[in-house]
């Protein structure tokens, strides 16, 4: 396996969080939702909005960790002609504008018809920094982790409060920019509470890896965010930025969910 030359995007982006002792933000949207036009212009207001990482979720016809938020953005984006090729041919255009790693949040099926090798040679010229794919076991990953760390791409995987330590150590191992924790069991989706299972979760990764944890699902005010970063060096959020999309976007344009973002990231204290 090759070894990356230099530190990648990722690992900067925390780093420099970390050297002014800051926590991160990770936003998460669904590309092609409501139109591939669209997120070029949300990818530039979450940027510019303050996400510390973007998760662009490339769509796929059943998306079986997802809550209902994102299924049906997802099914929107399918809807709307949005496929991998065509993610990232637009991606470099949109990554001219991007300050933020981008994370691409997908799964597996996607990846393989469009070819492994193929996959992390383009997704890497377009610009992307990293990859997460949400049904790939790090058993069943070896190849794809291997064709990614050679084009100098990330490879991020998920541990659970279900995961033993044992299953902590190997997704740690096979993760590279970031670990991320998901919060509770379960699908995608905003929730009134943060889990309890998040502390001790944390505490367990934290005795097996060094990597930046960012924890996610059913983080979605800023409240929870700060809950979270008190714990994690990253809050990741998703449905609550993809429901805004869904409610507010056709009214209010990128703006709004720059706005959001904003609020979420502590930059602006009303209430969006």
């Amino acid at each position: 396996m090759s070894q990356r030359k230099t530190q990648s995007r990722l690992q900067v982006s925390f780093r420099d969080l970390r050297e002014r002792g800051q926590k991160g933000l990770v936003i998460y949207l669904t590309a092609g939702d409501p139109s591939l036009e669209a997120t070029g212009e949300l990818l530039a207001a979450i940027d510019q909005g303050g996400a510390d990482v973007i998760e662009l979720g490339v769509p796929f016809s059943d998306p079986l960790a997802d809550g209902p938020v994102i299924q049906r953005a997802s099914e929107r984006a399918v809807r709307g002609g949005a496929t991998l090729a065509k993610v990232l041919e637009r991606l470099p255009r949109w990554r001219e504008k991007l300050n933020a790693p981008i994370v691409l949040f997908t799964y597996f099926n996607p990846v393989l018809q469009y070819g492994l090798e193929n996959f992390g040679r383009d997704a890497s010229r377009a610009g992307a920094d990293g990859a997460l794919i949400v049904d790939l076991t790090p058993e069943e990953a070896v190849e794809y982790t291997a064709v990614m760390r050679g084009h100098d791409l990330d490879t991020v995987f998920l541990a659970s409060p279900t995961s033993t330590d044992e299953r902590i150590q190997r997704v740690a191992a096979a993760s590279a920019g970031f670990l991320y924790l998901v919060s509770r069991t379960g699908v995608t989706g905003e929730r009134q509470s943060l889990s309890a299972t998040v502390q001790p979760l944390v505490e367990r990764a934290r005795r097996f890896t060094d990597l930046p944890l960012a924890v996610g699902f059913g983080v979605s005010t800023p409240e929870q965010v700060r809950a979270v970063q008190s714990l994690a060096d990253a809050a990741v959020v998703g449905s609550a930025v993809v429901h805004a999309i869904e409610e507010r976007y056709p009214d209010g344009g990128a703006q709004v969910i720059g706005d959001l973002v904003r609020w979420l990231k502590g930059w602006d204290s009303g209430r969006c």
